[in-house]
């Protein structure tokens, strides 16, 4: 490379990117995950006494809560891994994956192998292994930290509970179930929807043929059963046989969880070369989207019933963080993957009102929860359902994706 070629590229490299272009984002989510958030968790979360994190934090980081929620235990051990794997060998962020998965490996399984929902500070058990998403993000945990520091215990953890969540996936509930069994069975579309991404996770543990092998059944049970061509929408639950069930439950549809979902299932149709799939799923994650905005005040809605009924969830109006950051992970990837200028158009939509009612620039991290109107309706920025998860894989998704996108628009 001659000086003058050299001095183009770092021209290139200084000159500020154009407002509204894909090189205009990239550094600011960048800049948002390394400065703000995952300083915060770093600084606040740690529990040096007892091992593991503190997850009910304030607006401010002051702990307000001890319990332990053993899912956003799972879910910090592999935001920091996977940190460690993706971004930067930085110490800081080893040292607290191993801290939390230390206090999950010595506390967080009852006899049979399932992990329970919730414990004390020291460790004991608080709620029962009702919740089979504890057993997803202690797979991902381990499975993300053996890649940190490969280790065959951290691999059993992995696998072992990954063929758990497996043999259990038709009943996980198991005893814990309140319904009545026979009445109304309904099979729910949060395992199908996750096992998409989980086992893309695994797949260096459980072998890319086995990832081949399951890949088929949740894209089909994703894409064929919980997704209605009719409404053009992925229904939260339906009967076993993929029927429509005319109830509360059978009724619901959860934005976010569709959106999500869709951007693991171009993750997929990546993985596999097969681009009428990353435009199926594409279509679903802009309609939902279309279907779900707030037309009155803007945000993405919680709960919405299908048929235009009242949803039985009261927080159904309500704005929440995880929605419009996976709504900006799925935009990122829609655009990347396919050109769709719609893409595009809602992602800086969706940009705006996010990071003007979410963020918190006075003390760090994000808001959760918003009410109808876009107002803080929660200030604090964890406790039992929000954790080091989110946010985080969102702005790292979201950098990496736009810093791909060669064509830049306005």
């Amino acid at each position: 490379m001659t000086a003058d070629e050299r001095n183009v590229d770092l021209v290139a490299e200084t000159m500020p990117a154009s407002e509204g272009t894909p090189a205009y984002y990239a550094p600011l989510y960048r800049r948002e995950l390394l400065e703000s958030v995952l300083p915060f968790w770093l600084k606040y979360s740690k529990d040096e006494q007892h091992g593991g994190y503190f997850t009910c934090l304030g607006r401010d980081g002051k702990v307000y809560d001890t319990d332990k929620f053993m899912w956003l235990q799972g879910r910090e051990v592999w935001c920091f891994s996977y940190m460690y794997n993706n971004v930067q060998k930085n110490d800081s962020w080893l040292n607290m994956a191993l801290h939390g998965a230390e206090f999950m490996e010595k506390h967080g399984r009852d006899a049979e192998g399932n992990w329970y929902f919730s414990l004390t500070a020291e460790g004991k058990p608080l709620v029962q292994p009702y919740n089979i998403f504890s057993d997803c993000f202690a797979a991902m945990a381990f499975a993300s930290l053996d890649k940190a520091i490969p280790a065959d215990r951290y691999k059993e953890i992995a696998v072992t509970t990954f063929e758990n969540i497996i043999r259990r996936q038709h009943n996980w509930k198991g005893i814990y179930n309140k319904a009545y069994p026979g009445t109304r069975p309904l099979k729910s579309f949060s395992l199908p929807m996750i096992l998409c991404n989980l086992s893309l996770e695994l797949e260096h543990i459980i072998g890319t043929a086995r990832v081949n092998e399951l890949a088929p059944f949740v894209i089909s049970e994703v894409m064929d059963v919980f997704y209605k061509q009719e409404q053009g929408l992925i229904l939260e639950n339906v009967h076993p046989n993929g029927d429509f069930s005319n109830s509360f439950e059978g009724r619901l549809i959860n934005p976010g969880h569709t959106i999500e979902a869709m951007w693991f299932i171009m993750d997929l149709g990546k993985r596999m070369n097969d681009a009428a799939l990353i435009k199926k799923a594409c279509d679903i994650m802009l309609h939902t989207l279309e279907y779900g905005w707030d037309k009155k005040y803007g945000g993405i809605l919680y709960f919405m019933d299908v048929l235009g009924y009242p949803p039985q969830q009261l927080e159904w109006d309500q704005k929440l963080w995880w929605v419009h950051a996976e709504a900006l992970v799925a935009l990122a990837k829609g655009y990347q993957l396919t050109g769709d200028e719609r893409c595009w158009k809602w992602f800086k939509k969706v940009h705006d009102y996010t990071w003007a009612h979410f963020r918190d620039e006075q003390y760090g991290e994000w808001f959760g929860y918003l009410n109808r109107q876009g107002e803080v309706l929660l200030d604090q920025k964890g406790g039992k359902w929000k954790g080091c998860f989110h946010i985080p894989r969102a702005l790292y998704q979201v950098w990496k994706t736009l810093e791909g996108v060669d064509q830049l628009i306005s």
